[in-house]
């Protein structure tokens, strides 16, 4: 049978698409950036965001606004300004040398013979320049920005800015927070909760909401209750949140693994957690990504950051001795959000303020990326200090009588071929 002419170009068009298709099957794939080892290969003081931070805070403007604090973090706002956000924060007035001792540092007097006040959490509004320019407190003027609870508080760690719903043009920004209750040795951070999201409005920063997302209440043993949120990375249609158990018999800790649709941080339903083999629902199956001992493990407060195909995580290192505190931030490296990971490799002991006293108790800790304020190859990162005292002896009394032994510091940091 003779097949007409314009069935025959048709069918000869067909029969070319299906071959173009075929042949680019066959080509091999584009190769994108390699996945390979990472380690800090080189860093450096950043010591303009350090002092801006001291400028800041020596500043007596007001008196009832950030002097001092930890667990930094930050997010970069749409209209290009920074929400530093802090766990405890020391406010009231600081003095001028020499402090009480006699000693040539900054301290801190509270007005009326007050102790110096701290709270819970606080937010600290960056300007587009970089400077720093106002403290967010609680909604009479002062206290926690999150407000404390009957029994408890809560810490505020990492945060996003992503859609209020998926799809939608209106942004909001969502802190993850950790909920802890008032314990007894060893429990003298207090004891896990759970994790909770608030959701703030832009570009006002109010507070709309706070939800719990992982309660952890149900697990009767605190070593084993996971809070997520002290780390987190936003990865194509993902937020993977990482998170970890803090018993504080052990010298590190396990890392865990959640993510949650963009949009979705607020709703608990919407997040999945690695159990070893695949993403599901349950909390309470989740496995560590990194498990603690043999030489491996995270500290309390860790960092993710993506370089390139390579995922990259930085905690502090195993402690030292007795009397020495943390000094060293060591790193993993994986080719995946959930692993494996490798290491830990590499180990730089960044400065810290001589101790007043002598004993060498100055800490280094909460190593923290700040992507949004990192230029291409130099990678920002925080670390809080503070004084260490010996079983008994309250800190508080140190870190009035300098300053600078609560405050945060700064590097920047290139990753290279580990």
């Amino acid at each position: 049978m003779r097949v007409p002419v314009r069935r025959t170009v048709v069918l000869a068009a067909v029969l070319a698409l299906i071959a173009g298709a075929v042949l680019l099957l066959a080509l091999p794939e584009r190769a994108g950036p390699a996945c390979t080892g990472r380690k800090i290969t080189s860093w450096a003081a950043d010591s303009r965001l350090t002092q801006e931070f001291t400028r800041y805070g020596n500043d007596n403007t007001r008196v009832d606004d950030w002097t001092a604090g930890d667990g930094t973090h930050s997010v970069r706002l749409p209209d290009g300004r920074t929400l530093w956000i802090f766990s405890d924060t020391f406010t009231d007035r600081i003095q001028p040398p020499p402090n009480p001792r006699g000693q040539p540092h900054h301290w801190r007097s509270a007005d009326s013979g007050r102790t110096p006040a701290l709270t819970h959490n606080s937010l600290v509004v960056m300007d587009r320049s970089g400077r720093l320019e106002r403290t967010l407190t609680g909604a009479a003027g002062s206290g926690p920005f999150f407000p404390d609870l009957p029994d408890g508080w809560r810490w505020p760690v990492q945060a996003h800015v992503e859609p209020r719903t998926p799809g939608s043009s209106e942004q909001v920004v969502r802190v993850l927070l950790w909920n802890r209750a008032p314990g007894q040795a060893p429990w003298i951070f207090g004891i896990p909760r759970a994790t909770e999201v608030a959701t703030l409005s832009l570009p006002s920063l109010r507070l709309e909401s706070i939800t719990p997302v992982v309660d952890q209440t149900a697990v009767p043993d605190p070593a084993h209750r996971v809070l997520y949120g002290t780390a987190s990375v936003q990865d194509g249609t993902w937020t993977y949140v990482y998170g970890g158990d803090d018993g504080p018999a052990r010298p590190t800790s396990n890392a865990y693994l959640a993510r949650v649709p963009t949009g979705r941080l607020g709703q608990a339903g919407a997040w999945r957690y690695w159990d070893g083999q695949d993403w599901q629902p349950h909390a309470g199956r989740a496995a560590p990504v990194i498990r603690a001992g043999g030489g491996r493990g995270v500290g309390s407060s860790f960092t993710v950051v993506r370089d390139g195909a390579t995922w990259v995580l930085l905690s502090m290192d195993t402690p030292g001795e007795p009397g020495n505190g943390l000094s060293a931030i060591t790193t993993y490296w994986s080719c995946s959000a959930q692993g494996p990971w490798h290491g830990p490799t590499g180990r730089i002991t960044p400065p810290r303020p001589a101790d007043p006293t002598g004993q060498h108790r100055v800490a280094a800790y909460n190593p923290q990326a700040h992507p949004g304020l990192s230029p291409p190859g130099r990678l920002l990162l925080s670390y809080d200090i503070n004084w260490l005292g010996p079983p008994g002896v309250p800190s508080d009394d140190q870190v009035n009588g300098d300053v600078e032994l609560y405050r945060p510091r700064f590097l920047r940091l290139r990753l290279g071929a580990g």
